[in-house]
Formats: structure tokens, sequence, C-alpha cells
């Protein structure tokens, strides 16, 4: 059975702030640390069934990209729903729903 191993390594600040982000796959062709700015891992615990939700995020990462980020992973969301149960209209009603987001981020991110 093959194995593979992603690590993840956050660099803190004094006050426990996440600085830098970075993230490792060891079947990765170049096997070199990438860098990011933002991440979120959800995983599924079936004996307790709930959802365990990590996010992070760095200093760096500006509302402009997070909103993007947001709307990405909602779009992957949709998807993920889509290929897992074949339920078009609920895929279809959260990618509207991230639309509508988007659409309501940039308007607020005007206002500003």
């Amino acid at each position: 059975m093959k194995q593979s191993t992603i690590n993840i390594r956050v660099t803190l600040d004094e006050k426990n702030v996440p600085e830098k982000l970075n993230w490792q796959a060891s079947d990765a062709p170049n096997g070199a640390d990438e860098e990011a700015k933002a991440m979120l891992l959800a995983l599924w615990d079936g004996k307790q069934r709930n959802g365990i939700s990590l996010d992070i995020w760095t200093k760096e990462m500006t509302v402009e990209e997070m909103n993007h980020f947001v709307f990405q992973t909602l779009m992957t969301m949709s998807d993920t729903v889509l290929r897992a149960t074949q339920n078009k209209t609920t895929a279809n009603e959260m990618k509207e729903f991230a639309r509508k987001f988007f659409e309501s981020a940039q308007v607020d991110a005007a206002k500003q």
C-alpha cells in the first residue's frame, strides 16, 4: 500500500500570529517546500460523526485575497458535493451562494 505524507509548517510571531505558512508533500515531483498565505483543513471524524476544521492565514493575507480564497473554496466544495452525492441541485445552489458571496464581498470592499 502506498502512503503519502503532507507536512504543514506554521511560523508564528512573538504573539503567536502566523507569519509564514509552508507545506510539502512527500510524493511531490520536486519535493520542495511550497509557501501559502492561507489554508483550510477539514476532516470528518466518523466515530464522533462531526467535522474538525482548522483555518490559518498569515498576516500578509489581504482581505481581497481572502475573499477570492473563500469564493474559490466554496466553488470547489460544490464540485465535491456533486462528485460525492450526484446531487446537482444542491451543488448548483452552493455555486450560486458562492457567486452571491463574492459579489457582496466586492461591493463591501468598494465601500471601504
